[in-house]
């Protein structure tokens, strides 16, 4: 019996995907479970209509990922922290701080789009890599100052 499956199922295959699968799999298991719907003539055209509105909706995601890349390039994020006598940071400057120091700019980033090889100790300019989207990546130039 052939069925879409709604979700990623292990060892079966990912969502929307039509497998071949045995009939008592099928009745007693995946489609009572919702994990998949029968393959019929109306399904088929559902799962067309689903694929092109993920279609749709990743463009409009990428689309505001590359507005956001033009004011993300222009700004200069400056973060001021206390030190030590000889210039190093009591603690580290880590993606949840640049996160924060951009929402007090009026930009919403996630912390896990900020992608720092390591947590900043010294003061100093750092170029930050942002990812907004899995097609769009950009920089940060970001400020480490003393208070």
């Amino acid at each position: 019996m052939e069925v879409i499956l709604i979700r990623d199922i292990d060892r079966l295959g990912k969502s929307n995907s039509i497998v071949n699968v045995k009939d008592g799999f099928a009745r007693n298991f995946l489609i009572p479970n919702k994990l998949a719907i029968p393959l019929t003539p109306e399904n088929i055209k559902k799962l067309e209509q689903d694929k092109q509105n993920k279609l749709l909706q990743s463009e409009k995601v990428k689309k505001l990922a590359q507005d956001q890349v033009k004011s993300l390039s222009s700004l200069s994020l400056t973060i001021p922290v206390l030190t030590l006598e000889d210039d190093r940071l009591y603690g580290s400057i880590t993606a949840q701080d640049i996160a924060a120091g951009l929402k007090d700019e009026g930009i919403e980033i996630d912390k896990n789009s900020i992608i720092l090889a390591e947590p900043i100790k010294n003061l100093g300019i750092y170029e930050v890599a942002v990812k907004l989207h899995p097609e769009v990546t950009t920089t940060l130039k970001v400020w480490i100052v003393k208070k």
